[in-house]
């Protein structure tokens, strides 16, 4: 059974290291759900540069993610 993210995940806050500037300020980091880059699915293709990645759901609901 896939979760679905709650509210308190989608405002995932990171605090920045000391001596980083902004480092008062938290990092708005952004939440992406699963099976919406699978669209329902459980293979997505993510690009970073010039590569291209996989990203899998196995049937125990884990991520995998490979070049």
């Amino acid at each position: 059974m896939m979760h679905r993210p709650t509210d308190a995940a989608l405002s995932l806050r990171a605090a920045r290291p000391a001596g980083v500037a902004g480092a008062s300020e938290p990092e708005i980091i952004p939440v992406h759900d699963a099976e919406g880059l699978t669209q329902g699915g459980n293979r997505a293709h993510i690009v970073l540069g010039d590569q291209t990645y996989t990203l899998r759901i196995t049937r125990a609901g884990k991520l995998i993610l490979t070049k």
